[in-house]
């Protein structure tokens, strides 16, 4: 095959997905203190990312020296898998931090746990089965002609796929304008309790809407292309605006790691750790909130 240059651009992707995800995975893992239900929710979506990344590699490996449709289908499937449960994730990670402003009494407690593990398997389950689909027989290999934009994708199962994901960023951007009111309301009252100034309840309340806008705005310019030309188009739609939507979609998994893991202040001293080789599983962690992370 004549090697294409959008393929190239995704396998780069692939390889920096991977690397930055993989420095998360590895810092949770390998940190006992990192074990409450919000880093173990921020693992879910950095290994949903890294299995993201590697499929992308793995994609353009097999595509390009390996040729089969058997060992494509696992490549597909692999990437539906951990796009679906990276975007999945991102809905649990949002549903974790609005339940502890709205629970915040309750919020650390067994029940937590036991919530945050039974979204985990929700996530995960549903996520291999979207990406078992192609592999156990929805796909468009036998009849080209209902193939979606991403071949050997079915275009019912890209509609399935694309329509999921509009009711994942929909939940989310309810949840965030309730974590809004939410956030609004204690600023306020702090402020009056405090006597500080309208000025500082201002600035406070400013800075968390930018904070929530960087992240509805990162996850619907990433993903909503590749969603809403995921309904309109089918196998006779230009390759070119596959690609030009597929990878900004890609990039979400790319900034991931820098929005939920990098900006924590507990990662970022294991990180400054590593890097001053003075890593200790035993460094002492301050229990933040989600809404911190």
């Amino acid at each position: 095959l004549a090697l294409n240059p959008w393929d190239v651009v995704l396998c780069i992707s692939g390889t920096i997905i991977s690397c930055e995800n993989a420095i998360v995975v590895v810092v949770i893992f390998y940190t006992p203190a990192f074990r409450a239900p919000m880093f173990l929710l921020i693992g879910s979506l950095a290994t949903a990312d890294l299995l993201a990344g590697l499929g992308l590699i793995l994609h353009f490996a097999f595509v390009y020296f390996i040729p089969s449709e058997a060992v494509s289908l696992l490549t597909v499937g692999l990437l539906v898998t951990s796009f679906t449960a990276s975007v999945c994730s991102l809905l649990t990670i949002t549903i974790d931090r609005y339940l502890s402003l709205y629970n915040a009494l309750t919020y650390y407690s067994e029940r937590t746990v036991t919530r945050t593990y039974i979204m985990l398997i929700l996530t995960w389950g549903a996520s291999i089965c979207y990406g078992l689909l192609p592999v156990m027989g929805w796909n468009c290999l036998e009849e080209p002609s209902a193939c979606s934009i991403v071949k050997p994708l079915t275009k019912n199962h890209l509609i399935v796929l694309s329509v999921s994901f509009l009711a994942v960023f929909a939940a989310m951007l309810q949840l965030y304008v309730q974590i809004c009111r939410i956030v609004c309301r204690h600023a306020q009252q702090i402020a009056v309790q405090r006597h500080f100034l309208a000025s500082s309840h201002y600035v406070t309340t400013r800075k968390g809407i930018a904070t929530l806008a960087v992240i509805l705005g990162t996850f619907a310019s990433c993903w909503l292309p590749f969603a809403v030309y995921g309904l309109l188009g089918d196998s006779s739609s230009p390759g070119l605006y596959t690609y030009a939507t597929l990878l900004p979609a890609t990039y979400n998994s790319m900034l991931n790691p820098v929005i939920y893991a990098f900006r924590n202040q507990e990662i970022q001293k294991v990180l400054w750790a590593v890097c001053c080789g003075c890593f200790s599983s035993a460094l002492p962690f301050r229990s933040r909130s989600p809404s911190d992370v």
